[in-house]
């Protein structure tokens, strides 16, 4: 008998492993059905996910940390099951203020991220009104950890606002904000509706960021545990074939769909490729590792990267680092990883944990099968981040 799960997801271009799934049939052949409902917020897809109303969810990768931690004003026990995407997000102004950050000579390097912090920074009013899709996202934590680093602090120089990614063109547009970090392709329906620029990915500021990862409820975890191992097989089998060059012409359509996204297949495709209009003047830019599915251990949930999320939520909102690390070493799920996708054949690391941010090119690393490489995983400004520290 196939399983339906009830899956959310907000209609963003790194939603694809769990549209991929279900389109392709990779869920099917592993025995369930998805059944897809796109939300209008984060806010209202992680309170479904809270309540039981869906199964998993296409998350925020610090949702599962805060909702763990209490934070947010819901507590709830959330697994991390694996990673959907890496990087994919961009970073845009307003016309009125790139054209400021143009005549003070800003840098055509779309990875020179101190270049084009300071250039902003120079320009920007006061304070910075920022729109992010959601308080606990990577987006929110790039951009305090990147401004921030610079001097920009929160909350006297720097507002961040929460709007939904299909609503940042139009916040823009409308002088709500004056900058934004957004998962494509809202950036680039910003541009194409000549009210933005992008001036950064967000892989500039940190190469290998975990973007969303596939959450559920710990109770569906211990109550399902072979729906989630399908779910999982699923969504690995996915990644691998969105990773592959010739899938993205497909790719691109499927999500154009009005169901799932409603945007041009071009506009999708260029993000799937790195390639990137990123003005009114229809300059193309080619962004190495824009977003990544499968790649390098691209999914698996690195207790590292949870540990990394947990310390920043510590640090800006004044919890012990101590506890809401080892709360978030528990919600990203490496053992469930290892157990239900390392017989699929899955090229599992050596590790659970790994230091953050050591890694300029692409580098060997122990694994089962031996063939494993991870990818750069550097931040702007050459820091490292040993979670072993943190304790």
């Amino acid at each position: 008998m196939i399983a339906r799960l009830e899956v959310g997801y907000i209609p963003l271009l790194d939603a694809a492993p769990l549209i991929i799934a279900h389109e392709i049939g990779f869920a099917q052949e592993e025995g369930i059905e998805l059944a897809l409902s796109r939300q209008p917020s984060w806010s209202a897809l992680r309170d479904k996910l809270a309540f039981g109303q869906i199964h998993a969810a296409h998350m925020l990768s610090p949702v599962p940390v805060a909702m763990s931690l209490g934070l947010g004003g819901l507590a709830s026990a959330v697994d991390a099951l694996q990673v959907l995407s890496v990087n994919g997000t961009v970073v845009g102004v307003s016309r009125e203020i790139a054209t400021r950050m143009h005549d003070r000579g800003l840098s055509r390097d779309m990875m020179a991220a101190a270049a084009v912090g300071r250039a902003l920074i120079e320009v920007q009013p006061q304070p910075l009104k920022v729109g992010v899709p959601f308080p606990f996202s990577m987006h929110a934590e790039l951009l305090y950890y990147w401004l921030g680093a610079l001097g920009l602090q929160a909350p006297q120089q720097l507002v961040v606002r929460t709007v939904p990614p299909p609503q940042m063109p139009a916040a823009i547009a409308a002088g709500e904000i004056d900058a934004f970090c957004v998962g494509e392709p809202w950036g680039s329906i910003a541009v194409e509706k000549g009210v933005a620029e992008i001036i950064l990915p967000g892989c500039a500021v940190w190469r290998f960021a975990p973007e969303k990862v596939l959450a559920v409820r710990r109770a569906f975890t211990e109550e399902a545990p072979r729906d989630v191992a399908a779910l999982m097989r699923a969504v690995w089998r996915a990644g691998r074939w969105l990773d592959e060059r010739e899938h993205h012409v497909a790719t691109a359509e499927i999500l154009s769909r009005p169901d799932y996204l409603d945007v041009s297949s071009e506009t999708l495709e260029r993000g799937l490729l790195g390639r990137l209009i990123t003005s009114g003047a229809g300059e193309i830019r080619r962004i190495d590792g824009f977003v990544q599915f499968a790649e390098g251990g691209a999914q698996f949930p690195w207790r590292s990267q949870a540990v990394w999320i947990a310390s920043r939520l510590a640090e800006r909102l004044g919890l012990d680092r101590g506890e809401a690390a080892a709360v978030a070493r528990g919600t990203f799920r490496p053992d469930l990883y290892r157990a239900n996708l390392g017989p699929l054949g899955a090229d599992l690391p050596g590790a659970s944990e790994k230091v953050e941010g050591a890694l300029e090119a692409r580098t060997p690393v122990a694994s089962s099968a031996g063939r494993l490489f991870l990818g750069p995983d550097s931040f702007f400004d050459g820091r490292i981040f040993d979670p072993s520290l943190i304790d």
